[in-house]
C-alpha cells in the first residue's frame, strides 16, 4: 500500500483505535455512572465554591477528566471565573487546563505513542517539519489559537512532539487567551447580572 509495510499500517491504525476506543469506553462509562451531570458551568462554579479546600483540587480533576470527554474548556473558565473572580479564576484555569493537557498528553502517549507521525502524506511531512524545527514554538502558537482543544491535545500527543516542549509551549501559549476569556467572562456575568 504506497510503499509503507503492511506492518506498519496495521501499528499505527491498531495504535489510533486504541486511543479511539479508550475516549468511547471513557465517555460511556462516564454517561454509564451518570457523571455527566458534574460537567456544567452551575456544577462547576458550586463546586469552587461549596468546597473552599479542595475545589481547585476537584476542579482540576473534573477538568483534566473533561478534557478527554471533549467537554468545551470554557466551560471551566467561565465557572472560575463567576466562583472566583476573573483573577483568581483565570489563575485556577490556567493551572486547571495545564495539568488537563497534561494528563491528555500523557494518557493519549501512553496509549498512541506517536501514531501520527507515520503518516507519509506530504502535509503531515511538511507540518511534522516545522514542529520538529520549532516545537515550543509551535505549540505556543497553537495553544494562542486552540487552547485546550481535546483534538488539539490528542494530535500533539500523538504527534510524537517531545514532552518537555509540549510542557512548555502549553504553560507560554495559554495565559493570553485565558486572560481574554476571563475579562469577556467578567464583563459578561456583569452586564447579565451573573453573580457567584
Amino acid at each position: 500500500m504506497n510503499g509503507v509495510p503492511e506492518r506498519t499500517l496495521l501499528s499505527r491504525h491498531g495504535r489510533l483505535l486504541a486511543v479511539l476506543a479508550f475516549l468511547a469506553l471513557l465517555a460511556g462509562s462516564v454517561a454509564s455512572f451518570g457523571l455527566n451531570e458534574h460537567f456544567s458551568l452551575a456544577a462547576i462554579r458550586d463546586k469552587l465554591l461549596m468546597h473552599p479546600a479542595s475545589g481547585f483540587t476537584i476542579f482540576v480533576a473534573l477538568f483534566a477528566l473533561g478534557n478527554l470527554l471533549l467537554v468545551p474548556g470554557w466551560i471551566f473558565l467561565a465557572a472560575a471565573v463567576l466562583a472566583l473572580g476573573p483573577l483568581y479564576g483565570g489563575i485556577a484555569t490556567w493551572l486547571g487546563a495545564s495539568m488537563a493537557c497534561v494528563v491528555a498528553f500523557m494518557i493519549v502517549r501512553q496509549i498512541g505513542g506517536n501514531a501520527l507521525r507515520e503518516f507519509e502524506h506530504p502535509v503531515a511531512k511538511r507540518a511534522f517539519a516545522h514542529l520538529d524545527a520549532k516545537p515550543v514554538a509551535c505549540v505556543v502558537v497553537l495553544r494562542l489559537m486552540f487552547q485546550t482543544l481535546p483534538a488539539l491535545n490528542v494530535a500533539l500527543a500523538l504527534s510524537g512532539v517531545r514532552f518537555p516542549n509540549y510542557l512548555v509551549g502549553t504553560l507560554l501559549g495559554l495565559p493570553l487567551p485565558i486572560a481574554a476569556y476571563c475579562l469577556f467572562f467578567d464583563q459578561f456575568a456583569r452586564i447579565v447580572g451573573i453573580h457567584a
